[in-house]
């Protein structure tokens, strides 16, 4: 009974894990470029009271074991990273990115990825994100470009005055052999890490790259009615790992009142 409520107990917290996942891809449903997340779990160690294959004192060899699970525990919460559904803009500095591959930017110094392609342009005329960091290899807009265009292939083009090029540049997209072993650091951004392995820089619609969409953006993958349904699920087994240590309390009682 006592191993019963230390069971139910890592049980509740691997839930409670679970339904804070949960919560943080809701509260990002309309996040651009935003990738949910999944707790996975395994169980712990088995208390075995008796080996299968054991001989018993008849001769015979006991077809099957006792053992007894000490609960479950989690062991990783994993990005997946399913493309979002697109969110037509019209805007010349959205971009989406139809297939794989992130954009590089530079925040102090430090190199960074991202999917969400919410682009804008500095005083200085390089477009970067919202919080001013500049998208990699640098790309400088002319003052006086009237239009810009970008191809599915990364080709960038300043217009000016009667159709002239200003200017042009080529977009890279990057990519990982295990995107799932990013370091999330908030703001849309990923750090690489040993698990993910260094970045590889290609040009779009190339080599497996995706392709460039001007004029869209990518939103979360996050699907509300299935995490709506996971969260039912996480709290029903919260509430049954709940009873269960009801349960065993309540036998511990009955066992503690036991008279002679």
């Amino acid at each position: 009974m006592i191993r019963g409520l230390w069971s139910a107990a890592s049980g509740m917290s691997a839930q409670q894990m679970s339904i804070d996942v949960i919560a943080n891809n809701l509260a990002n449903v309309n996040t651009a470029g935003f990738k949910k997340s999944r707790a996975d779990f395994q169980d712990l160690m088995y208390q075995t009271l008796r080996v299968a294959g054991a001989t018993t004192a008849s001769g015979n060899e006991t077809p099957t074991g006792i053992q007894v699970g000490m609960g479950s525990k989690p062991v990783g919460v994993q990005k997946l990273f399913s493309q979002g559904n697109y969110s037509q803009t019209d805007n010349e500095l959205d971009w989406s990115i139809e297939g794989k591959g992130f954009f590089k930017v530079n925040t102090n110094g430090e190199e960074l990825f991202t999917r969400a392609g919410a682009f804008k342009l500095d005083s200085e005329g390089f477009i970067c994100t919202s919080a001013g960091d500049r998208v990699q290899p640098e790309m400088t807009i002319p003052p006086e470009t009237i239009s810009i265009a970008v191809d599915p292939g990364g080709k960038l083009v300043a217009f000016g005055p009667d159709n002239a090029e200003l200017a042009t540049a080529d977009i890279k997209l990057y990519s990982f052999s295990n995107p799932g072993g990013l370091f999330s650091i908030g703001r849309n951004l990923y750090r690489p890490t040993d698990a993910s392995g260094q970045a590889i820089e290609g040009a779009p619609g190339l080599d497996g790259f995706g392709t460039i969409g001007q004029g869209f953006l990518e939103m979360s993958n996050v699907d509300v009615v299935q995490q709506m349904v996971s969260m039912i699920v996480g709290q029903r087994a919260y509430e049954v790992n709940s009873k269960a240590i009801q349960t065993a309390d309540s036998m511990l009682q009955m066992a503690n009142n036991i008279k002679k």
